[in-house]
């Protein structure tokens, strides 16, 4: 089920921010899935959110999640801080574990520099790097601000990783 997940946020890769910094028709249609009203703010977190919430919408997700259709809203998580996804996860009883395990693919990744994606692959052994899908990044690799520009898929290295949100569907 995960691989949706990853999937909707494949799909996403190549938009851009229109007419200034983190500002667009889609960057708003991102903003939207959090708590926060749309406006110019570093959006990561709203990307993921935005992912999440389209990810729920398929019947088959909320089977596995064991989750009913009106009970998705209050699930998912809505915050547009990166940090805030480790404790929406803890209070949802997902497993979280720091860059020492390997990254899974439809992992929801925060990093030490307040910034979120999705793991698009599985972490090869041995290797120091994940490849993710984020917003409100660019091509150089910055995260935000002036820099970030759209959805991006980015290889980053591990020790950058605060947590691996891992959602799974058993319970």
């Amino acid at each position: 089920m995960v691989q949706k997940l990853v999937a909707i946020a494949a799909k996403e890769v190549g938009i851009k921010e229109e007419g200034g910094n983190n500002l667009g028709k889609r960057v708003k249609e991102y903003q939207q899935a959090t708590w926060l009203k749309p406006a110019a703010w570093p959006w990561c977190a709203a990307f993921v959110a935005f992912a999440v919430r389209e990810w729920l919408k398929d019947y088959e997700v909320q089977k596995w999640l064991k989750l009913k259709d009106d009970e998705t809203l209050p699930w998912r998580c809505r915050d547009a801080s990166a940090f805030g996804w480790i404790k929406w996860a803890t209070n949802k009883g997902l497993y979280v574990t720091d860059e020492k395990e390997p990254a899974k693919a439809g992992d929801i990744v925060v990093f030490d520099f307040s910034h979120i994606g999705i793991v698009e692959e599985d972490q090869l052994p041995g290797k120091d790097y994940i490849i993710c899908i984020e917003g409100n990044t660019n091509g150089k690799g910055e995260r935000d601000s002036v820099s970030g520009d759209g959805v991006w898929r980015k290889t980053r290295k591990t020790n950058l990783v605060r947590a691996y949100i891992r959602i799974n569907g058993k319970g």
